[in-house]
């Protein structure tokens, strides 16, 4: 799960628009944050973006994979599909699929925490 501080610095570069976004690093990946929201996953280099049962297809739809954070237990899969190298290569469009994952993730926070964001 590494992840390049070249990588990192590129995504963070390309969510500018998204508004602050920060990273954590975890588990040998790292996660990141738009206020305080987590809606991302960095492991070996690529991107993963919290998904839905209503944004999934577009990831399926571009053959791209749920986030598998253990190797030998395929089955065990993540709300977190990769982005496709298009879309990462637009930063207008990754910021478009950003705030998705941004509204999916306090969609489904629990109830109390939607919407809420802890001071940085």
């Amino acid at each position: 799960m590494a992840v390049s501080r070249a990588y990192l610095d590129y995504v963070l570069e390309q969510l500018a628009g998204l508004g602050p976004v920060r990273s954590r690093r975890m588990f040998g990946g790292a996660g990141l944050y738009c206020a305080e929201v987590f809606f991302a996953i960095i492991s070996d280099d690529t991107l993963y973006l919290r998904v839905d049962d209503a944004s999934r297809g577009d990831y399926t739809a571009r053959g791209m994979a749920a986030f598998r954070p253990y190797a030998d237990r395929p089955e065990i899969s993540m709300t977190y599909f990769a982005v496709p190298a298009q879309v990462l290569e637009d930063a207008e469009a990754l910021v478009s699929w950003s705030r998705r994952a941004l509204a999916t993730t306090r969609a489904n926070a629990p109830p109390g925490k939607r919407g809420r964001s802890r001071p940085a």
